[in-house]
Order: C-alpha cells, then structure tokens, then sequence
C-alpha cells in the first residue's frame, strides 16, 4: 500500500517534484526555495496537516526525516531523500 500511495500522489502531483513536508522545517522551506530558484515546480503534502501519513511515506522510501523529495520528470518518481541530497541532485 505504501509505494501504490506515493505513484498515486505523484500521480495526482502534475509537477516536476513532489515533496513531503512537516510544519517548522527549515530544511524544508530551503528545499522549496531551492525548486523555486530553479524554475522547477513541486507539490508540497505536508504531514502535520493531514495531506499525507508519514508512516506510509516512510515504509515506501525507508527516509525518516523532512523533506522526503522525488522528482517526477521521468514518467516515474525517482526518491532523491532531503534537502542535502536535491542540492547535489540538482547542481
């Protein structure tokens, strides 16, 4: 069920990312910042709100912490990990 949650929500994402979030991440306002920069959109899911279970998202990506980034470019979503990881990704 978990992996079929994450290509429903990367489905649904229509954007070139799609992050997963919590509320007072610093790591992830950065991240978002980042895209923006870019010129890349993303759809933000955050946790804390309710808009995605961070169980779920966990036992499909083995990552633990926020943000929990994927890039969606490629016809599949491809799991880059947090901020650290999408700033070697996208240099």
């Amino acid at each position: 069920m978990s992996e079929a949650k994450v290509l429903q929500d990367a489905e649904q994402a229509g954007t070139d990312f799609l992050i997963y979030t919590g509320n007072f991440c610093g790591y992830c306002t950065a991240a978002k910042r980042l895209l923006e920069r870019k010129g890349l959109g993303f759809t933000e899911l955050n946790f804390d709100s309710g808009q995605a279970d961070r169980k779920e998202i966990v036992a499909a990506t083995g990552h633990r912490t926020v943000p929990v980034i994927l890039d969606l470019r490629q016809g599949q979503p491809v799991f880059i990990g947090g901020f650290d990881e999408l700033q070697g990704y996208l240099a």
